[in-house]
């Protein structure tokens, strides 16, 4: 839904950012500022920065910045319209609602009325667990190694030996049948009436990024088949869609994911201290899922089982992470078949190593490719280096393509130069005007250096939101178009725009303009330079008006390349007459 700007605004103003990320991290008094603790990466010395005079936050260690809307969608993961409902509920402000048609009505009804079932049924299960009925889960849970903490944490519950218990207890509830059904809790039939869709089973709750309880998994205590059960498809339940772990590991303070195979080795980890383990339900893994992560990492290490059908799922999954553009690392588990053998053997510290060394997913998919081949036989061992060097091409920038092709040609004894003259050869035989389509050659972002310039501009955007007169001062020498394209110069126009109406810098304001929560950490950070440090007056406006100088010095170079090009003769000498006069014009401008 949209909401008007003076909403957004109001609910912003009335949220002061150092009480609600001060209700979430620790923050000290330094100076002008508020420091801690960042958040969003592990550090032991307070780098993460709070502004109360410009309502924004930076973090001077790995980079994130914004507003208190930017903040709230970042650690909660939350949309701008979810932060935004949050933030006017904390600050007492009915927001407008949007008016609903009698269907959509209906279905929102019957959502709200799901979860509530799915929520009383957690307290049931959870119930059970805890009496005289849930013993020999007790006892199974224990013999695993899962100890109270744990079992609380994930809300483990246990559904009795009596098919039709959870029935009767909903229908005591009041529930209606039809709505039981809706919620693939319970199932009808002629002979047996109401019964209930598991029974005699451990069962884990399973919830959604906002912890709403929206399904549920059994899993039997012996050797009944099958071994795990997991809620039917209902209005709220996609096992395609969802990961069992995500609404506790989004909420880690690690920098990646970890991706395991079931229910069990999340809670292994979650009880060994890896509190950012994440598992499919169940299900192949899928690019819902995929995406799903990268709304919330950018790098996944896959722990999944170390035998035949762990590798296969490895190697499905591998191209799915790429695709969305997340880095991929494969954790060897060996000797041990999963995450939860080999914590209960070697240990955590052990584990932790494991992560350390994880190995690079190409790679990994190069070990697997030749195992199946006999590397003492020649011509096995071409045909194995004919696939390699298929699977090269599909790097399409030739660097990272080189880095791949040295680590191969290392590790498996061969000469680099006779690998990169096969990689050359099939690639002029099969990739032709597909080259621009494989599906490595967009896996990773790279951030470009940034040049004496883009310093020059981050420095001046930051002095200006500092000292509001500099606008009037630079108003006839400085314009927005003299900053390059991109968010230095819809910044730097909305910094302009913003002084000329309210007669002040707002920048939390300004980050409000910007959709993604990248673009808004982006935007921030032009409010945040800092590369002079503490200076003297005299100092620093000497640097000012070198700034200033440099500024402009390269936006008319860039208008004299463009003159010459249009063959405009007048703009030209009119361009060279200012920088005739620009220094002086600076200095005069700027006493």
């Amino acid at each position: 839904m949209y909401y008007p700007d003076d909403i957004v605004e109001e609910v912003r103003i009335r949220n002061d950012i150092i009480s609600v990320i001060g209700s979430y991290i620790g923050l000290k008094k330094s100076g002008n500022n508020h420091m801690g603790l960042c958040p969003f990466h592990n550090e032991k010395t307070p780098s993460f920065s709070v502004s109360q005079s410009k309502q924004m936050y930076h973090c001077f260690g790995c980079g994130v910045g914004g507003n208190v809307y930017t903040f709230i969608m970042e650690y909660e993961n939350y949309t701008f319209v979810e932060a935004l409902k949050y933030l006017a509920e904390r600050a007492g402000i009915a927001l407008p609602e949007r008016e609903y048609s009698a269907r959509e009505k209906r279905q929102i009804d019957i959502k709200t009325k799901l979860l509530e079932i799915n929520k009383e049924a957690g307290k049931y299960y959870y119930y059970q667990l805890k009496s005289d009925r849930g013993q020999a889960a007790r006892q199974y849970l224990q013999a695993r190694g899962f100890n109270e903490d744990t079992i609380k944490a994930f809300g483990l519950g246990y559904a009795n030996r009596y098919s039709d218990d959870l029935y009767k207890y909903f229908k005591g509830l009041g529930y209606e049948d039809e709505l039981l059904k809706q919620s693939g809790l319970v199932s009808f039939d002629e002979v047996r009436g109401g019964h209930d869709k598991f029974w005699d089973r451990i069962i884990f709750p399973i919830m959604d990024a906002s912890n709403k309880v929206v399904g549920f998994g059994g899993r039997v205590m012996g050797d009944g088949m099958p071994k795990y059960l997991n809620s039917p498809e209902t209005m709220i339940f996609d096992k395609s869609r969802l990961l069992y772990g995500l609404n506790m590991a989004r909420r880690s303070r690690e920098s990646y994911i970890l991706l395991c195979e079931g229910y069990l080795d999340v809670m292994a980890l979650y009880q060994a201290g890896f509190t950012n383990a994440v598992a499919a339900l169940g299900t192949a893994f899928t690019m819902f899922h995929a995406n799903l992560l990268k709304r919330y990492t950018k790098e996944v290490f896959l722990t999944f089982d170390s035998d035949g059908a762990g590798t296969k799922a490895a190697l499905r999954a591998i191209p799915l992470l790429r695709e969305v553009g997340i880095s991929v690392k494969v954790v060897n588990m060996k000797p041990y078949k999963d995450p939860d053998d080999f914590i209960k053997v070697l240990g955590a510290v052990e584990y932790r190593k494991r992560i350390e060394e994880g190995r690079n997913s190409f790679l990994f998919e190069i070990d697997v490719l030749q195992a199946d081949y006999n590397m003492e036989d020649p011509e096995e061992k071409t045909r194995f280096f004919n696939e390699t060097a298929k699977k090269l091409l599909y790097f399409s920038e030739e660097l990272e393509r080189n880095f791949y092709l040295d680590a191969v040609a290392k590790t498996y004894n061969i000469d680099a130069l006779l690998l990169h003259k096969l990689v050359n050869k099939l690639g002029s035989r099969y990739m032709g005007a597909n080259k621009d389509k494989l599906p490595y050659s967009q896996t990773k972002v790279r951030k470009k250096a940034e040049d004496g310039i883009t310093k020059i501009q981050k420095l001046l955007i930051t002095w200006i939101t500092e000292d509001d007169s500099l606008i009037n001062k630079l108003k006839g020498i400085l314009k927005p178009e003299d900053f390059t394209d991109g968010i230095y110069r819809d910044v730097a126009k909305l910094v302009f725009e913003t002084c000329e109406k309210d007669q002040e810098v707002k920048p939390a304001k300004i980050i409000n303009c910007f959709q993604s929560a990248e673009e808004q950490t982006e935007a921030a950070s032009l409010f945040n330079s800092n590369l002079l440090g503490e200076v003297e007056e005299a100092d620093r406006q000497k640097a000012l008006l070198d700034t200033v100088y440099r500024m402009k010095e390269e936006s008319l170079n860039r208008q004299s390349l463009k003159a010459i090009e249009d063959n405009d003769t007048e703009l030209l000498q009119k361009i060279i007459r200012e920088k005739a006069d620009l220094k002086g014009n600076i200095a005069r401008a700027l006493r």
